[in-house]
């Protein structure tokens, strides 16, 4: 799955004690409403971004991920996230 539009906020890289990394980024689709989307890079993917700049507009190659996870009081909740593996420069 594809998404395009221009880079809003690129934030700060975050590691956690497991040495796991991941980045955020802020990508406002171009569309008759544009969207703010909350996209992910992770892991070995993290320094895809970095030749972009806040205001570039990109091609970002997205996989939705999901997982489950049981609160200690035994209730079930669900969450999704939003993972690039690629971005491309637009002209």
């Amino acid at each position: 799955m594809e998404l395009q539009g221009s880079i809003k906020k690129i934030k700060d890289t975050e590691t956690f004690a497991s040495g796991f990394q991941k980045r955020e980024f802020i990508l406002l689709t171009q569309e008759q409403y544009p969207q703010p989307v909350s996209i992910e890079v992770m892991g070995s993917k993290i320094d895809i971004l970095d030749p972009f700049k806040e205001g570039d507009n990109v091609n970002v190659g997205i996989n939705i991920q999901g997982r489950e996870w049981v609160s200690p009081q035994g209730e079930t909740k669900y969450f999704n996230s939003i993972v690039a593996w690629k971005i491309q420069k637009l002209p």
